[in-house]
């Protein structure tokens, strides 16, 4: 329901726009981990925030399209969107280290949280694009691998 003239009174182009929508995300990354409880289980405790990330999922699943799935964008983008990536790797980082303590040595934290990062997005555009995964099965699925990860 918005025109292009409302539109560009707020954007100069489609590339302020798209950064814009890109910066919105970059600062909700930060959001995720305090929302995990201090206390429980480690499933406990990933399941929470683990839902909480759906939720963040289902409602921006445009944003998860543009930082996974669009390539283009000019050089500006494509670095802009390197950079939210690596945030996102830093947040998975900060969950390794502070889940595995020393079982997971220092010089695999950021491997793994690439590796976990790139497949959860992976999962998540799938079940965004595919009515036919549920969201349990989703939630199931990313508590179970994190688990044994972690465990």
């Amino acid at each position: 329901g918005v025109t292009k003239p409302i539109l560009y009174r707020h954007f100069d182009s489609k590339r302020d726009l798209y950064t814009a929508l890109l910066e919105r995300h970059r600062a909700d990354l930060s959001t995720f981990i305090p929302a995990m409880p201090s206390e429980g289980s480690i499933e406990e405790r990933l399941r929470a925030i683990f839902d909480v990330w759906l939720d963040y999922v289902e409602t921006h699943s445009y944003s998860w399209k543009m930082l996974f799935r669009d390539t283009g964008g000019g050089p500006e983008v494509v670095a802009f969107r390197r950079e939210v990536h690596a945030e996102a790797r830093a947040v998975l980082v900060e969950l390794i280290r502070a889940l595995a303590g020393r079982s997971i040595p220092p010089r695999q934290r950021e491997p793994l949280a690439e590796l976990m990062s790139m497949g959860m997005a992976g999962l998540v555009l799938w079940w965004i694009e595919d009515a036919t995964v549920s969201r349990p099965a989703v939630l199931d699925a990313l508590t179970t691998v994190w688990v044994r990860l972690l465990g």
